[in-house]
C-alpha cells in the first residue's frame, strides 16, 4: 500500500470521528433552550461546511496521481486544521 492510501485512510478514519462528533454536538443543540438553539445549528452548519471543504480536498487529493497528491496534501491539512478550529469553538459553546 503506497503513502498516499494509508494517508486518505487515516483521513477518512478522522472523517468518520468528525461526522460522529458533529452529531453528538447536534443532539446537544436540539436540547439547548430555545434563544441559544438557533446559534448552535448556525455553528453546527459552518462546522458541516468546513468538512464538506476539507472531504473535497481529501477527494481531490485521492483522484490526484502519485507525483501531485504530496503537493495536495497541504491543502488537505489547511481544511482539517480549519475543521479543528471551528470543532473547537463548536465544543467550547456546548460546555
Amino acid at each position: 500500500m503506497s503513502t498516499k492510501d494509508e494517508y486518505v485512510r487515516k483521513m477518512h478514519s478522522k472523517l468518520d470521528h468528525l461526522n460522529a462528533e458533529i452529531d453528538a454536538l447536534a443532539a446537544k443543540a436540539d436540547q439547548a433552550e430555545a434563544e441559544a438553539r438557533a446559534g448552535y445549528h448556525k455553528q453546527i452548519e459552518t462546522l458541516r461546511s468546513k468538512r464538506d471543504h476539507a472531504r473535497e480536498r481529501m477527494d481531490a487529493l485521492q483522484q490526484s496521481g502519485e507525483g501531485a497528491w504530496e503537493d495536495m496534501k497541504a491543502g488537505v491539512e489547511m481544511a482539517w486544521d480549519a475543521v479543528g478550529e471551528a470543532l473547537s469553538s463548536a465544543r467550547s459553546r456546548f460546555k
